[in-house]
């Protein structure tokens, strides 16, 4: 019961890192067809702006203010990686409108160069993020089963922002304007909505959201210029996997795939496990080519 309750736990907190990861993508790609291959250094923005607002804690502030650090420190994360996504948007982004290729290598070029910033500002070396106090420790729910704090503050952040995006997107009239234009953009633009504007606070928000994701993984782990290179292929596979552009396919597919990985490695090897997982994903969608959950339309032969 230990065992099988540890594996579960693990299972479900890599989800939910897969999940942060993956919001974000699932706008910028799932609603709006651009291929983001900066979506991983989104996610290293996030995690240096952590960095920064701890030293500024550090140096600027009393010893007792330190463990207040954190919640700040998403909030600064989103903000830094939402003005940068919105200026990209505006000077690169929206001239690639229906150009999925085009958008790929540009936004893979942007992502190097993202790299290069950060490894002259902070250094080649990865950097550690000290978590406050009071996510130090964990919770013992038996004899041999102890799920750490960070883990479950991660779900629990996790949680806050779906139900955030779920809000903004089907319960809030600028939610409602993104999905028209992403539906039908001229339409959209006939009855008035600011495609231009749209576009902006799209992919904006889903920079944002990434480097909420940076900020959760700097509690995990050493950051550094490549930390989101390590997740953007999984990013990538949870998106289509669950179906473009549904929210609760990208829940589903961020389950499917932490569970199945966790389950596959304890199993064999992390790298078996990798295999394994990418194995059972093409044959799934060999099966159903959009995904687990389908945008359904409607449309004219």
């Amino acid at each position: 019961m230990e065992m099988w309750l540890t594996q579960l736990f693990n299972g479900l907190s890599v989800s939910s890192i897969l999940l942060l990861i993956a919001l974000g993508l699932s706008i910028t790609f799932g609603l709006m067809k651009i291929i983001n291959m900066a979506h991983g250094e989104f996610i290293m923005i996030g995690s240096y702006a952590a960095y920064v607002t701890q030293n500024v804690f550090k140096s600027a502030l009393p010893k007792s203010a330190f463990d207040a650090y954190f919640p700040v420190a998403i909030v600064v994360s989103f903000a830094v990686a939402f003005a940068i996504g919105y200026l990209l948007e505006a000077t690169l982004i929206r001239f690639l409108y229906g150009r999925p290729l085009d958008s790929l290598l540009a936004t893979w070029g942007v992502g190097l160069v993202l790299q290069q910033v950060a490894r002259s500002i902070f250094g080649a070396p990865n950097v550690a993020v000290t978590s406050p106090s009071w996510l130090d420790g964990g919770m013992r729910i038996m004899d041999g089963v102890v799920f750490p704090y960070k883990r479950l503050f991660i779900i629990g952040l996790v949680l806050v922002c779906l139900l955030a995006m779920y809000l903004y997107i089907y319960r809030s009239g600028p939610g409602r304007r993104m999905r028209a234009v992403m539906q039908n953009r001229e339409m959209a633009a006939c009855l008035g909505i600011s495609t231009r504007r749209v576009d902006g606070m799209t992919f904006a928000i889903g920079s944002g959201i990434a480097g909420i994701a940076g900020c959760a993984l700097s509690l995990i782990g050493a950051i550094g210029p490549t930390i989101g290179t390590n997740y953007i292929v999984d990013a990538f596979m949870v998106v289509v996997l669950g179906g473009v552009g549904k929210l609760v396919g990208t829940v589903a597919g961020a389950l499917g795939i932490g569970m199945f990985n966790t389950l596959f490695e304890w199993w064999s090897t992390a790298s078996l496990g990798k295999v394994f997982v990418f194995v059972l994903i093409v044959a799934f969608l060999q099966w159903r080519t959009m995904g687990l959950f389908a945008v359904k339309t409607r449309s004219l032969d």
